[in-house]
């Protein structure tokens, strides 16, 4: 059911206390979501994979709001050693909100610096080693949260757990949605596992219809040619909306205070294409709690890390 007004930026509540990390904040929804939650009072941590271009958007958004908490740190989720550095020199005592917005769509075949493949390995594996890492400052937070951004195309993935690191050949559309399909899967686990730990940990996935961003054109994408980067441009400006409308259920999990852990936020139009943002109960995925496991197993086996909640009551961290 289609929400009856349109939600906006200025339903955010007052965020001034908090402590976010926003991946991917150098530009597109993740820019916008990072912008937003720092004009509502948030201290924001842009997450940023290529320093010039972080560096860009930092002084971009400073400009935008004078006096605004911002400052920028280097993170690539496709190098699981930048990964480790990050969390590693993470000073700011407890974690209040993680938003894993970075990701890469589309891209044809490469493997990340520890040789997965690129969509699975940043989208995913990347993620989940970041919270995981990241998740005793979360804990130690009043209050936390993780939003991980999913996307619409994740109802089309045929998940298979036995070439999630094309073992049995590359499909670049099948490997993104099944990449897709995995950040959901994960943000579901996550919050079964506090909730069995006791744990107030609030865990959310969010899919932001279809967006206007680089995505499809930067990055790996953009040295797909011409022709492909000419038509590409010319079908995200006529059937995307724009970007900060696709960063309205990012925002919407990250901020909405009675949400309930375990939330998937869509758009509420049809194909969750595009609309205002809206949970989402009756999703296949969201109810696979055995293909979610198995891959929460297997991300701890690739990546070295274990994502450990534990029941114990998490030391307060400053």
């Amino acid at each position: 059911m289609r929400n009856p007004l349109p939600w906006t930026f200025h339903a955010i509540p007052d965020q001034t206390g908090r402590v976010a990390v926003v991946t991917g904040a150098n530009s597109g929804i993740g820019y916008v979501t990072a912008r937003e939650l720092a004009r509502r009072g948030a201290r924001v941590v842009l997450a940023c994979r290529d320093p010039r271009r972080g560096r860009a958007a930092l002084a971009l958004m400073q400009d935008e709001l004078p006096g605004a908490h911002l400052e920028l740190r280097r993170l690539d989720l496709g190098d699981l050693a930048s990964i480790r550095e990050f969390a590693d020199g993470w000073d700011r005592g407890r974690l209040d909100l993680l938003v894993n917005n970075a990701g890469v769509a589309m891209v044809p075949h490469a493997r990340t610096a520890d040789g997965f493949e690129s969509q699975f390995g940043i989208n995913h594996l990347g993620t989940f080693a970041l919270t995981g890492l990241l998740l005793p400052h979360l804990l130690a937070a009043p209050d936390p949260r993780v939003v991980t951004v999913s996307s619409e195309g994740q109802r089309f993935a045929r998940f298979d757990l036995d070439n999630l690191n094309a073992e049995r050949g590359y499909h670049t559309a099948f490997a993104y949605v099944q990449s897709k399909r995995a950040n959901l899967y994960f943000a579901m686990e996550l919050q079964r596992r506090a909730d069995a730990a006791r744990l107030n940990l609030r865990s959310m996935a969010v899919a932001p219809g279809l967006t206007r961003t680089n995505v499809l054109t930067g990055g790996a994408n953009s040295g797909r040619g011409r022709l492909y980067a000419t038509l590409t441009r010319l079908l995200v400006r006529a059937a995307f909306r724009p970007t900060p409308d696709g960063a309205k259920t990012s925002l919407y999990a990250a901020t909405m205070p009675d949400l309930p852990g375990g939330s998937y936020i869509v758009p509420d139009g049809p194909l969750q294409l595009r609309g205002e943002p809206t949970r989402r109960t009756r999703e296949r995925a969201i109810r696979d709690t055995a293909t979610a496991a198995r891959l929460w197993q297997l991300s701890e086996r690739l990546t070295g890390v274990t994502c450990a909640l534990s029941a114990a009551t998490p030391a307060r961290l400053p």
